[in-house]
């Protein structure tokens, strides 16, 4: 029981806890933005289980693939593989198994549902990961759309269909992911450096970063209005949604205005419980 105790307290922090469940909370929301009440507790319980572990699977792929460049990084080298405390051959196995398992059963319950989340597997482990990660800062756009498939996934299960609702959802993410990511970027600018890893501050300057950024805001808090609107939010919501969405354009134009390391880590701590924020109004 010991062992496995200590293997489950290793094998945790590779699924970046924080990161899946609110890529997980995403999914849940664009599901019971198409079926709310939840009427079948088995569909909804299905796709918690099957996007968590496709989800942590593919983060486990990831980090497999980065261990060299995360042993590089301050900030990472503590993890339980860049610090050799989970062999690479442990890490491999246990990402495939989970991201087969949650890919196999996304498709036992849905044909279109397991093909989604498929994509998004994909395109994180292989196009963003593998393929573009360390050659070019753009490939946060392709993180960006695998970041994107959860809420397509969940809308499309409920609905047994993808509609422009659920493209407007998956739009508003893919918008809203240059704001999470790119703040981090500036913050540890130079752990990305140290791992020779081209990101947006190192490869266009802190002005386009910051003018980047403010761009994805402000058509992220649009596409999730819009969404809000389409699905027949109620006003209430509608517009605290709207509110939500004002602190978010409002920070986004303080960093690039007026830029700070506080008003940088605000944006970035922000946009986090913005995202969540709008998936429990988006469910509700």
């Amino acid at each position: 029981m010991s062992t496995l105790s200590t293997k489950f307290r290793l094998y945790w922090p590779l699924t970046k806890p924080m990161q899946s469940g609110l890529l997980l909370a995403t999914g849940l929301a664009g599901y019971m933005s198409a079926r709310c009440p939840v009427m079948h507790w088995y569909d909804f319980l299905g796709l918690g289980v099957s996007l968590f572990l496709a989800i942590a699977g593919s983060t486990i792929l990831n980090m497999w693939y980065d261990r060299d460049i995360d042993a590089k990084m301050k900030r990472t080298c503590a993890r339980p593989l860049a610090s050799g405390q989970v062999t690479p051959n442990e890490a491999l196995r246990l990402g495939l198994a989970l991201s087969a398992v949650g890919v196999g059963l996304a498709v036992a319950m849905s044909l279109l549902y397991g093909l989604v989340v498929f994509a998004g597997l994909f395109f994180d482990v292989i196009v963003y990961t593998i393929w573009l990660k360390r050659r070019t800062c753009w490939s946060i756009v392709w993180g960006g759309i695998s970041g994107a498939m959860p809420i397509l996934a969940g809308r499309a299960l409920g609905l047994g269909a993808v509609d422009w609702i659920g493209l407007t959802l998956a739009l508003g993410i893919l918008f809203w992911i240059p704001t999470h990511t790119l703040t981090f970027s500036m913050k540890f600018e130079k752990d990305y450096a140290d791992a020779c890893v081209p990101t947006f501050p190192s490869t266009y300057g802190l002005g386009v970063t910051r003018t980047t950024i403010a761009i994805s805001s402000v058509l992220a808090a649009l596409a999730m209005v819009i969404a809000g609107y389409g699905i027949g939010m109620a006003w209430g919501f509608l517009r605290l949604l709207g509110v939500l969405s004002a602190g978010l354009l409002m920070l986004a134009v303080a960093i690039t205005f007026k830029p700070s390391e506080r008003v940088n880590f605000g944006l970035f701590k922000y946009a986090s419980l913005y995202m969540l924020a709008a998936m429990i109004l988006l469910s509700i």
